[in-house]
């Protein structure tokens, strides 16, 4: 199931981050067992990676979120001006705060205009074992 709104998140409590690959995905397995995925499913003439995490996850583990945000920047260039297509370019900010400190996970997004560039947060669910923080 899709996350409308990241604030959904506020008053959570994570009890672990995990980065999955470079720059694809980062996982949030909270207190309470459930879990989030935020990532984005590649298609093709496009491609949209973290490109940037500012501050420690560390600070948001332990304590519950008191702000979680997030906000879009999009652009349209014509990289070619004999091309027919316009190229989108978006960052997408995550910002989430706890009373340990504050991180802004910021993607970056670029498409030929026709696919996609913005981020999945998915409730994946809860957790079978909690054991594991």
């Amino acid at each position: 199931m899709y996350v409308e709104n990241v604030s959904e998140m506020v008053g959570k409590t994570f009890g672990r981050i995990e980065r999955i690959g470079s720059d694809d995905e980062l996982h949030f397995y909270m207190v309470d067992g459930t879990h989030y995925r935020m990532y984005h499913s590649q298609d093709c003439c496009e491609r949209v990676y973290i490109e940037d995490i500012v501050g420690s996850l560390d600070d948001l583990v332990g304590s519950p979120l008191v702000r979680a945000e997030e906000r879009t920047s999009k652009t349209f260039e014509n990289s070619d001006p004999d091309a027919f297509r316009d190229y989108a370019y978006m960052w997408t900010f995550y910002e989430f705060a706890t009373i340990k400190g504050s991180v802004t996970i910021r993607w970056y997004g670029e498409s030929n205009g026709y696919y996609s560039t913005s981020v999945d947060l998915e409730h994946v669910g809860p957790l079978k074992d909690q054991a594991n923080f």
